[in-house]
């Protein structure tokens, strides 16, 4: 008798914390179901891995191994920044293809590890696909996006044909255009132009992002399947059109719930954090009462003016709520973020200041009452889970859409205006945490979080394991 052979997953995301952290929780959770596991980052990524969490935590496993592949472009100045995302979408588009198939090959020729058997590549490295063709094995395709930002991506070709991108001039981004309802997305009813995401805003018939996204959300339908981080409750009807367009969909979230009920100490262990997470803010909040501190944190890539962030903290100030506020290294363009001494010294005492916390457990926290917040995907997907609901200040790609579905679909959101003003700011904190539309809020997340727990996503991982990672 030989012995089984172990099922090997090479998971490669797209090479950005918001993408990362998702897929490496898919990885576990692999993992966990017997597959062997390689995870593969960016050079430049693994070094800033290594760095916020260390080599023994990342090396500690014989059966989840990490490696890496070049990202074909020059070292940034900041080694703790997020780089470039067009930059990055067309550079490994156009160059890493080549370096993942010799790490294929590579793994494929290494007597300790089982051969590849199953790819689970990020939606947007779909040259991924031609490495999985080669090897005749599948591939899955994870859309690290909510459904809605999904298949808004997939009509960006609709809207092209409609006629709708590229804008006709600049002027369109301030005359109301953007106010444009969209009537030719069946399931997103109601959707204006600005819901859409931002990379549609360009004049440029030859737009680097819009090309991107048309050619990778065609390329999809290449791929074994196509899995999702949501759940289906919380977007039936787009899981369903979706489902229309592509051979085989699977909700499989939320991948941060699944992933806490593993168990397993080696597992938790091995965190996708590429900045230093502080814990003090946990004993902090210990120290607040339940519902009273507003969490302020706008994720791993918006960055704002220094007006935008004198703005966001004059209305924090003057709401006289409590808070914490993730400041990251890098959110203001150009400059290290600076707040005027008057606002450090108005809020002292009922203000903390961190630059990146473990964000999970934060929300999770009963002193947490309302979560202002750029509506990236894994973030609204944590604040639903924690039943927590949110001030949305969407910055761009997608979280338009997710801003959009929270406020109108969900109950659960306010949207800030782009520009920030600190009397609407002030307004919308208290109105989160003191009003009766804040309280409603609050009871429409509390209902949200029953349905996460009550999900079927664990089933749908068996079927996508069943049904298209183990099929030979």
């Amino acid at each position: 008798m030989g012995s089984i052979v172990k099922p090997h997953a090479v998971c490669i995301p797209f090479p950005a914390q918001g993408h990362i952290n998702p897929m490496l929780k898919l990885a576990k959770i692999l993992h966990s179901k017997g597959f062997h596991i390689t995870f593969v980052n960016t050079e430049f990524n693994h070094q800033r891995l290594l760095k916020s969490q260390g080599l023994a935590t990342l090396s500690h496993l014989p059966s989840f191994k990490f490696e890496t592949i070049p990202d074909g472009l020059p070292p940034p100045e900041n080694l703790d920044a997020t780089q470039d995302i067009p930059s990055l979408c067309k550079s490994t588009s156009e160059t890493s293809l080549d370096p993942f198939k010799k790490l294929l090959f590579k793994l494929n020729n290494t007597s300790t590890t089982p051969p590849v058997s199953c790819i689970v590549s990020d939606g947007v490295m779909s040259f991924t696909l031609d490495a999985a063709d080669e090897l005749g094995i599948p591939e899955v395709l994870f859309w690290t996006t909510s459904a809605c930002g999904f298949l808004a991506y997939v009509h960006y070709s609709t809207l092209r044909e409609k006629g709708f991108i590229p804008l006709k001039d600049s002027a369109d981004l301030t005359n109301g255009y953007l106010d444009t309802v969209v009537e030719c997305i069946p399931s997103m009813k109601g959707t204006r132009l600005k819901d859409m995401p931002t990379f549609l805003r360009t004049i440029d018939p030859d737009d680097i992002m819009v090309n991107f996204v048309i050619r990778e959300t065609t390329r999809a339908k290449r791929a074994s399947a196509i899995i999702l981080n949501t759940f289906e409750d919380l977007e039936h009807d787009v899981l369903k059109e979706l489902s229309s367009i592509y051979p085989r969909v699977y909700s499989i979230g939320p991948l941060h719930t699944l992933e806490n009920n593993l168990k397993n100490k080696d597992l938790e262990l091995l965190g996708s954090s590429l900045w230093k997470e502080e814990a003090e803010c946990l004993e902090w909040l210990d120290s607040k009462e339940s519902n009273s501190v507003v969490y302020v944190n706008f994720g791993s890539i918006a960055v704002m003016t220094p007006q935008q962030l004198v703005e966001f903290s004059w209305g924090l100030a003057n709401s006289n709520q409590t808070f914490l506020w993730v400041i990251r290294p890098d959110l203001v363009s150009g400059d290290s973020p600076m707040l005027p001494p008057e606002f450090l010294a108005a809020t002292s005492g009922r203000g903390l200041l961190a630059s990146w916390c473990p964000q999970e457990k934060v929300l999770n926290h009963p002193s947490i009452g309302g979560f202002l917040t750029h509506s990236g995907w894994n973030s609204t997907l944590e604040s639903i889970s924690s039943g927590v609901p949110m001030i949305c200040w969407p910055f761009f790609a997608e979280q338009q859409t997710n801003c959009w579905y929270s406020c109108n679909q969900w109950g659960i959101g306010m949207e800030i205006d782009s520009a920030v003003d600190r009397r609407q700011v002030e307004k919308l904190v208290n109105i989160l945490m003191d009003e009766e539309k804040g309280k409603h809020m609050k009871k429409m997340a509390g209902v949200w979080k029953e349905k996460v727990e009550s999900m079927s996503s664990w089933l749908n991982i068996d079927n996508l394991i069943k049904e298209v990672l183990l099929r030979s």
